[in-house]
């Protein structure tokens, strides 16, 4: 029989802030939120943060953690948005790329999903030499500098590392993030 909430019991951190493509956070979080999950939008500062959609600001999205209160130990696993701003932004705070480390350490290997830009902080963060992903087209380069093994598919999975290109990427996206979180840890 299906469990209708196959991540009851797991916890979710969505790191972003302003300047996140709104459907790369709310498709994910609602996602999550369908299956069970307990998720936390994790920021740099209290309140809200907001999106980016076409060619303008898009809505609000509630703090719930500020990245000077969380550890990744306390999660199950991450996911990180994309658009332009948000990355580029997060990828100079060394609180937010710390917090990315620890779900990579040797006894953590938790799940991460990474969407469109959100491949950035992942190379900021040094944790994919030698790792098979995708991403948006234009920070290709940039991602195969940092030693991955870059590839134009619609969704990438290694031990994991759930990876994507775009927004219209995920529905496929979505089902990757709830299998590997569904899964767990995994072995490198």
């Amino acid at each position: 029989m299906n469990n209708p909430k196959p991540l009851a019991g797991k916890k979710v951190a969505i790191l972003a802030t302003n300047g996140f493509e709104q459907s790369e956070l709310t498709s994910p979080r609602d996602a999550l939120l369908n299956a069970g999950a307990e998720v936390d939008i994790v920021s740099q500062q209290a309140g809200t943060i907001t999106g980016w959609s076409g060619k303008d600001w898009a809505e609000d999205v509630k703090v719930d953690k500020t990245l000077a209160d969380v550890n990744a130990k306390a999660y199950d696993g991450l996911v990180l948005p994309g658009g332009l701003i948000n990355p580029d932004t997060l990828r100079q705070d060394k609180q937010a790329i710390n917090f990315i480390k620890g779900f990579f350490s040797d006894s953590a290997n938790k799940p991460v999903a990474a969407i469109c830009h959100g491949p950035w902080l992942l190379a900021e963060a040094g944790v994919i030499k030698g790792r098979k992903v995708t991403s948006y087209g234009s920070i290709r380069t940039d991602l195969k500098n940092a030693g991955a093994d870059w590839v134009d598919e619609a969704v990438v999975v290694d031990n994991g590392l759930v990876t994507s290109r775009n927004p219209d990427d995920l529905p496929a996206f979505n089902r990757k993030v709830l299998e590997e979180i569904r899964e767990g840890r995994h072995q490198i």
